[in-house]
């Protein structure tokens, strides 16, 4: 094949279509326990954490449900994926080879927002939310009936293997996945003329962008290192379904979404997933939240 504007181009074509179809196949998990959050700035502030405002009756003059000023924000950090064609596959017209790669390349880009995800969500116990605990913490500070803060759990401690139980059915999610470019553009440097074409032989192509995750409502998530059994997933169940906002105000929490690693997958069906007990009778707990089986926590 003779390597002209032309023939780059017709690759270039040939690539982009098989990477728009790896796009287009592949699935992801995070949507399920995190929020896409646009961002159009270097960092995005989210200080409207603290508040979770509610109705009253109006009585007299409105009163402001003024959000608490945390200083939680979000920097955006860029990233990229990079692969190249070797100038001998253009000459010998041996890029066919190239459709699976860059489909998997499509995919790929697809799934790296999960790499961040679920890892966060693995470090809450130990990485800081709005309110500067802990997201897992058993000393998050709330206000009581009078005003004044008392400390509220969403963690039962242990020193296991993690799981998670979560509340996803409201608008903002557990965790927070804020986009400011997405990968969905595959550029290329592909001129005879260019540095890599030159020393190495390589037409380039990649993908770039830039994103960051944090923590939303800590008051939506449970998470543990206790064994994953009756005793303790109805602690969390309790722990969540009893979970209030300031001044006692019930948040009616739901959780739905039982999030766990490979290696708690049999625990969490034989839990939840079985109908009846393995020593017979009813499972009181059989079909109560979904099973979410995530790779990026093993």
């Amino acid at each position: 094949m003779d390597i002209n504007t032309q023939t780059l181009r017709s690759a270039y074509v040939g690539f982009n279509a098989a990477f728009q179809a790896g796009l287009a196949a592949a699935t992801s998990m995070w949507p399920r326990i995190a929020t896409r959050v646009p961002s159009n700035t270097k960092t995005q502030e989210y200080g409207w954490l603290g508040q979770m405002p509610g109705f009253r009756e109006w009585i007299g003059d409105r009163q402001v449900n003024g959000l608490a000023k945390h200083g939680y924000s979000l920097k955006n950090r860029s990233f990229e994926n990079t692969i190249a064609v070797d100038r001998d596959d253009f000459n010998d017209d041996n890029l066919g080879i190239y459709a699976p790669v860059f489909q998997q390349f499509g995919s790929t880009a697809v799934t790296f927002p999960d790499t961040l995800v679920f890892p966060l969500l693995k470090n809450g116990f130990t990485e800081a939310c709005y309110d500067e605990q802990y997201f897992f913490d058993a000393d998050h500070p709330v206000l009581d009936r009078h005003g004044d803060p008392v400390s509220v759990a969403n963690t039962d401690g242990g020193a296991g293997t993690p799981w998670f139980l979560l509340d996803v059915s409201r608008p903002l999610k557990p965790l927070i996945y804020q986009e400011r470019k997405p990968f969905t553009d595959l550029v290329r440097t592909d001129s005879e003329t260019d540095e890599a074409v030159f020393t190495r032989k390589e037409f380039r192509y990649g993908l770039d962008g830039r994103c960051e995750v944090g923590f939303g409502f800590w008051q939506m998530a449970w998470g543990s290192k206790q064994t994953l059994d009756a005793t303790h997933y109805e602690a969390a169940r309790a722990g969540l379904t009893g979970m209030k906002g300031d001044y006692e105000r019930p948040l009616a929490i739901n959780p739905g979404l039982l999030v766990v690693p490979p290696s708690l997958e049999g625990a969490a069906r034989r839990l939840i997933a079985n109908e009846t007990l393995p020593q017979g009778g009813t499972n009181e707990w059989y079909r109560t939240a979904e099973i979410l089986v995530v790779p990026w926590l093993a």
